[in-house]
């Protein structure tokens, strides 16, 4: 296809996810909303189905204390009188439990890409829900055995879509040099934020965010190599006059966050067009990882693109398990499909990459999927087995 360029010189080489301790049924998770809001049942009746429809599951924590008893939780307390934690204290909850997550990722995509730490030539850390100093980077360096003199680039509060522009950073930095392999290292703890619900449009949050860490390794693909994601042509676009859509601010007890529900209609109105601007008159790709920012946005993407089920099947999958993890996603539904891909035995089959996030802003990025790499990218892609 003409929007993935052959031989593609950047991929995603290896893929690590880390998960804290603590699961959280989606039944439970309302049972506490419900404690907490006991006088106002038109918002419970609304809580409710939201609850019911969002598509998840289960969820991860880093924090016990969701654990507690309905009612007990001290970030859904069951008492208006009860103080909830605050925004330095959930810093602190984020600074302790943070980087293990990260480390844990980080480690597994070495392993998988098969190089030791000091290969390594730029650290790309990312992440929302929380910021402290000396950062995760300068962490990083040392629990990993990283090099001191390493590129470090922090991409911080931006959002869901953040994962993707940060494979797309690393594509860039790779292609500049041979000698570049880069870490990308997504680490996110929603949960921390989780608050008393104060109107029906904070209840979106709570309903399917959740807390994990992914990291992948983006070098210079080289014959040998096996299942890697071959990085293609790709962009951002900045969706105008939406930036009231999706919003994240610093409270006092913990962020902020409001997200439309007028947001799926709003992907509607332009992701076909971006698309379209990425492929050209190319026919869609077959593999599709979208970020599944909540279910109704899987469900604008599936039918403004006619896609079956198994198309959108990992981004549904992941949302179930493991809720949005921001931008620590992507590179779960990535994951997921590698490894349905290798199960299957798929030789060669064509992608794109999409997310999403305050601004509102879309990130989009074709790709490849190869069981292996040969010495001749074009026979490769000539004699494979698409899907």
């Amino acid at each position: 296809m003409a929007y993935l360029t052959l031989p593609a010189s950047a991929g995603i080489i290896g893929i690590g996810t880390s998960l804290p301790r603590y699961k959280l049924e989606q039944d439970e998770v309302f049972q506490r909303i419900e404690a907490s809001c006991p006088q106002d049942s038109d918002i419970m009746r609304w809580a409710r189905r939201i609850f019911r429809q969002c598509g998840v599951d289960t969820r991860y924590t880093c924090e016990p204390d969701f654990l507690e008893p309905a009612g007990d939780c001290r970030y859904l307390p069951g008492q208006e009188e009860r103080e909830v934690p605050s925004t330095s204290e959930r810093m602190r909850i984020y600074e302790r439990e943070s980087v293990p997550l990260a480390a844990q990722a980080a480690r597994e995509a070495l392993e998988d890409a098969g190089l030791h730490s000091s290969s390594i030539t730029h650290l790309i850390t990312v992440s929302c829900t929380g910021q402290f100093l000396p950062g995760l980077d300068s962490i990083l360096i040392k629990d990993l055995g990283l090099s001191p003199r390493i590129n470090r680039i922090p991409l911080t509060f931006q959002g869901c879509h953040a994962g993707l522009k940060a494979v797309q950073l690393a594509k860039s930095l790779v292609e500049s040099a041979d000698s570049h392999h880069v870490l990308v290292v997504c680490v996110e703890l929603c949960t921390i934020h989780f608050q008393p619900p104060a109107s029906r449009e904070a209840l979106f949050g709570a309903s399917f965010f959740g807390d994990g860490a992914s990291a992948c390794i983006i070098s210079k693909v080289s014959p040998g190599q096996k299942h890697v994601f071959q990085l293609g042509d790709g962009h951002a676009v900045l969706v105008p006059d939406s930036d009231a859509e999706m919003i994240w601010r610093v409270g006092d007890h913990g962020f902020d966050l409001y997200l439309s529900p007028a947001i799926p209609k709003l992907l509607k109105s332009f992701v076909g067009e971006e698309v379209g601007h990425l492929i050209g008159q190319e026919s869609l790709p077959f593999l599709w990882a979208i970020h599944p920012g909540g279910r109704g946005i899987v469900d604008a993407v599936q039918d403004i693109f006619g896609l079956g089920d198994d198309q959108v099947s990992y981004s549904r999958s992941i949302l179930k398990e493991f809720g949005n993890l921001s931008s620590a996603t992507i590179l779960f539904v990535l994951k997921r499909m590698r490894e349905n891909l290798i199960d299957q035995g798929i030789s060669y089959a064509e992608g794109i990459s999409l997310a999403f996030g305050p601004g509102l802003t879309a990130e989009l990025l074709c790709f490849s999927y190869v069981q292996s790499i040969s010495n001749d990218p074009m026979a490769d892609k000539e004699k494979a087995a698409y899907v």
